[in-house]
């Protein structure tokens, strides 16, 4: 295996038809081409997420002593790890998020069916001020027609003492 390969990335959506991008990466000392549909800074963060995981298992004492298929091995191990518990926190989002947008979605209904309550009940407060002045006022006119006939009665029982006497 030479120094310089050449290694194509491969992309899980539907872009069969996008441009292919290349770019020259080191991965733990040897320049490889990836190349993918992806731009070329993504493909540098590929490489370099590659390198960090490479010098994290070299800092742990032994691993430089195996044999390059077992640091190979360890190395992909540990990055479907990360893939793994990555897939895993994203599907936990992705139901948090269902469950929040259920959440809001009843929340939302609540309000507006809240607020259509709330305008029925001032719809009737505003009715029920507006028959409250028109019995105030009903009152008002029946206290002093009472007043007046009180008054007559009044005025009709002098009439009837003096008629007597």
């Amino acid at each position: 295996m030479n120094d310089k390969e050449q290694i194509e990335m491969k992309n899980n959506s539907s872009r069969f038809m996008d441009t292919k991008n290349y770019a020259e990466v080191l991965i733990d000392g040897k320049i490889y081409t990836l190349g993918g549909t992806e731009d070329e800074h993504y493909l540098q963060r590929v490489a370099s997420y590659i390198n960090e995981k490479t010098a994290q298992l070299k800092r742990q004492e032994g691993f430089t002593r195996q044999s390059q298929e077992y640091q190979a091995v360890m190395i992909s191990i540990n990055i479907a790890d990360d893939y793994f518990k990555a897939t895993n926190r994203a599907a936990v989002s992705e139901r948090q998020r269902d469950e929040m947008e259920r959440e809001s979605y009843g929340l939302k209904h609540e309000l507006v069916t809240t607020q259509m309550r709330l305008e029925n009940t001032e719809k009737e407060l505003e009715e029920n001020k507006k028959e409250l002045t028109i019995l105030k006022k009903d009152m008002e006119n029946a206290r002093e027609e009472l007043l007046r006939l009180r008054a007559l009665r009044e005025a009709s029982g002098r009439l009837n003492e003096r008629g007597r006497s």
